[in-house]
């Protein structure tokens, strides 16, 4: 991470520096409290926290505001009170601020959670002092002058709920809430963040302030500042905004509730509507700062990684389960770990179970080899570190290692993952993993109990009295992600083989690169009959090579500490990597291997095929599932073999068993080729260094048929209203859409991309403001313009979650609210908003490696520059409101909109 300020001063100026001096510069009463790696934390008087993450690599900041409060903190009747104060401090202040509003107008990329032990909430923006002051005083209003009130949560609560609804849909989701709920008889990690229906619905406005005053306070709150920005002006401006609010009077009292320890196996059964059938195990564990808890983080990837894993192979390889998953909740008081297993309907539960209690149980009998501890830590430290590299990630990220009791754990735990043996795995199986510890199975009288002692949370303080931290990341350049910047960087080439490369290097923090690979096949008439074969040898790549397994290809990408990703689709192949500057040759290598060289194994072929008919399996009694194939078959009325055709799920399934091994392999060999193809890469690297190596490994491989892009273009289409019922499920889906003649060259397209941001494509939009904010009748709501290039098969689309008895009443608030966009139009003051918060999301949006890679693939793909983004967004900045109602007017006819719902209608007594 980056040196602190007094380091990155001249020699001669640090000797001149004494300590006295350096203390001065800090705001009136503010002391540093320490510094690792980059990171520094320092504390004002009014017992708020603060801690800075200067990166000037990336134009922009994130401010995150951590308080330590989550469900852990909520009593008797209040829980999911966190969560619902988290929706209520996106609304309106006691000074007359619209925090979402703001939000949406300085274009930033914003959210709130709440867990176990802590709310957060941050935005990142461009960087800019006007927007780090505007931040720290918002964060200072939502602190204390939010207006916690009865008109604000009577449809914010609905909304909450909404969401409740949404989790209740889920099988697995209940699952792991079940399994919780058992596992803790006293502590308040059994209680999911959400909260439960009644606790929802009825919670007393006096009691939600109450809580709000008492958790929301200085003395209870981190505040991270990551990102680019002088950090003496940060300090001077958080001690006049947040440092400004005194402390209170009332003291916190620290919780002490702790869980008994565990006297016997314990089981719950779950009866729902589903497709396929789970089984988890929970067991509980030390808390987050606990010694213990490195081994058993990678313990738990040894048993569930795939495809390494014990688990992963003893389930799925062997054909008993489609997915397994074995995740490590690290807290602030003693956790769990959980494995979760999911298998179809014709495979055995019981012999599932059975072999899951088996493989984690009988631990010990077969002790970690140091193979595979070394490649459980190797992946596990290869996340981490990637991380580092991100400075916004590692802003929110504190959030987690704050609320477990000191934010240098994130270091810390570092560090003693790298320590780990196979004994201290062995060991700590031993200790936890035993079945009087489990919550899974039944009630077993025994006569000595065997029972898994879980021990306190340390004394952190004393834990990390002299902890010092590694070595600060290196610092990269401060670049403006402008169209034009951007495009003055960019090195283009094309390969012997028509490969198209677009390099932008840049000094990045830690060295970190990014690459996109795009490659395009067939043409309508070749790939007819052929969607699923595609798909399925896409998805097979990453499974095996002629020289690597799929273990060896992850290993690889472990020690290159490189993220990579390679799938396929009907008409294309894609490829992505994440790595460092010295590690992207051999990532680009491994990419290379993959895409050339695969060897489709029967047995990963087999694994793919069961494990894509178990999802479609599940997806077969979704509403949102269900309701979007019924749109896409209506709006795209393909023939069946078309790739254009959305099958139903039953085709889908027909298609997947019917597909061949040989298939797979003779569409490789026809299709997959790079001569109509693009790589882009964007970071820090050697451009001439790639250039050659580009040519060496992609410049001779090229396409063996001819391409030509598969179009969809405008066809009138007949609107029609569909409702799928979808029984016992307590969320509904909403979807319309209306086809529109359009191109992203279309004279109108900059008008209509502004007029959809306002409709219902931002915070501040009118189905947002009205269907969420207003009516509380959603927890997502929202609208979505389609325009290809090229191509004029464009669309309006409109999407909305809701419980079923509201969903007339969201189809109702959107019809209306398009009558009245087309009716009344947009104001002057509504676009001069629209244009700043849609303009400042682009800039944010381009500091993203993603995103600037999928816009750089995209502009390659269609022989265009970044002056094409520089035009589209003069073009916006220069409309008037007449002109853009007019746009909307003139595109979108509110007749033409097909309209799609699935839920339990029938249950909620609505259009019967």
């Amino acid at each position: 991470m980056h040196r602190s300020k007094l380091l990155a001063l001249p020699l001669i100026a640090i000797l001149a520096l004494s300590f006295a001096a350096y203390a001065q510069t800090l705001p009136a009463g503010v002391t540093k409290v320490t510094a690792v790696e980059g990171i520094t934390e320092y504390a004002y008087p009014n017992g708020l926290h603060v801690l800075l993450f200067p990166d000037p690599s990336k134009p922009k900041l994130t401010v995150n505001m951590t308080y330590l409060v989550g469900s852990r903190l909520e009593g008797y009747g209040e829980s999911g009170m966190a969560h619902l104060l988290e929706h209520i401090l996106f609304l309106k202040t006691s000074t007359g601020r619209d925090v979402k509003k703001e939000l949406a107008d300085h274009g930033a990329d914003f959210n709130g959670s709440t867990w176990f032990d802590r709310t957060n909430y941050f935005e990142t923006v461009t960087a800019s002092d006007e927007n780090l002051r505007w931040a720290l005083s918002l964060e200072a209003d939502r602190m204390v002058k939010m207006r916690v009130e009865k008109e604000l949560l009577d449809p914010e609560m609905t909304v909450v709920r909404n969401e409740f609804e949404m989790g209740e849909n889920d099988p697995g989701n209940i699952l792991y809430q079940r399994v919780l709920e058992t596992a803790y008889t006293a502590h308040s990690y059994g209680r999911m963040t959400i909260g439960n229906r009644s606790d929802i619905e009825n919670v007393s406005i006096e009691r939600l302030a109450a809580f709000y005053k008492k958790y929301y306070q200085p003395e209870d709150a981190i505040l991270t500042i990551a990102g680019q920005f002088d950090e003496s002006k940060a300090l001077a401006w958080v001690a006049e905004t947040v440092g400004t609010i005194p402390r209170p009077a009332r003291k916190l009292e620290p919780t002490y509730t702790v869980e008994p320890t565990q006297d016997g196996e314990r089981e719950v059964i779950l009866r729902r509507v589903g497709d396929n059938q789970m089984v988890a195990v929970a067991y509980h564990v030390p808390a987050a700062a606990h010694p213990d808890t490195a081994p058993l983080e990678v313990l738990a990837t040894i048993l569930g990684d795939n495809p390494s894993g014990r688990l992963y192979k003893a389930l799925v390889y062997n054909k008993k389960a489609t997915e397994v998953e074995v995740f490590e909740e690290e807290m602030h008081d003693p956790g769990f770990v959980m494995a979760m297993v999911q298998l179809r309907q014709e495979q055995s539960l019981d012999e599932a179970r059975d072999i899951l209690l088996k493989t984690v149980e009988s631990f010990t009998a077969e002790p970690p080899s140091s193979e595979e501890v070394e490649r459980a830590k190797t992946r596990i430290l290869k996340q981490i570190e990637l991380s580092l590299t991100n400075s916004q990630r590692i802003g929110v990220e504190l959030s987690e290692t704050a609320a477990c009791g000191d934010w240098r754990l994130l270091f810390a735990g570092r560090d003693e993952i790298k320590k780990v043996t196979p004994n201290d795995v062995a060991r700590v199986a031993k200790a936890y993993f035993k079945s009087s510890n489990r919550t899974l199975g039944e009630f077993i009288p025994t006569k000595a109990p065997d029972r898994a002692v879980i021990p306190a949370t340390p004394d952190i303080a004393a834990l990390l009295k002299d902890f010092k931290g590694g070595e600060a990341i290196s610092q990269g350049e401060a670049f403006v992600p402008s169209p034009a910047n951007i495009e003055s960087r960019i090195v283009r080439q094309t390969l012997p083989n028509g490969m198209k490369l677009a390099l932008l290097p840049r000094k990045t923090r830690g060295g970190v690169v990014s690459v996109s690979l795009g490659m395009r096949f067939g043409d309508e008439k070749a790939l007819f009959g052929q969607a699923t074969v595609a798909a399925l040898a896409g998805g097979t790549l990453m499974r095996g090579t002629k020289t690597k397994t799929r273990q060896q290809i992850q290993d690889e990408s472990d020690r290159l500490k490189a993220r990579i990703a390679v799938n396929g689709t009907p008409t294309g192949a894609t490829a992505s990597i994440e790595t460092i500057e010295a590690n992207l040759p051999g990532a680009l290598r491994l990419v290379a291997e993959v895409l050339r060289q695969p060897a489709f194994p029967e047995a990963e072929f087999e694994q793919l095929r069961q494990q894509r008919i178990a999802s479609v399996e599940e997806s077969k009694s979704e509403p949102q599932s269900l309701a979007s194939i019924e749109l896409a078959r209506h709006m795209r009325p393909y023939p069946r073999g078309d790739v254009r055709h959305a099958g139903t799920p039953d085709e889908q399934i027909e298609d997947l068993k019917k597909a061949t091994l040989e298939e797979v392999r003779a569409f490789y060999n026809k299709f997959y080729g790079a001569s109509n193809a693009e790589l882009v890469i964007s970071g820090q690297f050697d451009p001439a260094l790639i250039q050659k190596l580009a040519a060496e490994i992609f410049g001779d491989w090229k396409s063996p048929s001819p391409f030509q892009r598969v179009l969809t273009p405008y066809r009138p289409i007949e609107a029609v209203d569909t409702k799928i019922e979808t029984p016992d499920k307590e969320n509904s889906t909403f979807l319309s859409s209306a086809p529109i003649r359009l191109t992203d060259d279309d004279a109108d397209y900059p008008a209509l991309v502004i007029a959809n941001y306002m409709f219902g494509d931002s915070e501040s939009s009118h189905l947002f403001s009205v269907i969420r904010t207003k009516e509380g009748l959603s927890y997502g709501v929202g609208s979505q313009l389609s325009a290809p290039t090229k191509d004029d098969g464009g669309s309006l689309s409109v999407w909305a979650i809701s419980a079923p008895q509201n969903t007339p009443k969201v189809e109702a608030s959107f019809r209306d609210e398009l009558a009245r966009a087309l009716k009344e139009g947009f104001t002057a003051e509504e676009l001069a908003a629209a244009k700043k918060g849609w303009l400042a999301e682009r800039m944010v949006a381009r500091s993203q490696d993603r995103e600037l890679l999928a816009t750089l693939l995209s502009r390659e793909r269609y022989g265009r520059t970044m002056q094409w983004d520089a035009d589209l967004e003069a073009k916006v900045s220069a409309l008037t409101a007449d002109q853009v109602s007019a746009a909307f007017r003139r595109h979108i006819d509110p007749g033409a909109f097909t309209v799609v719902k699935a839920g339990d209608f029938k249950k909620a007594g609505v259009w019967q």
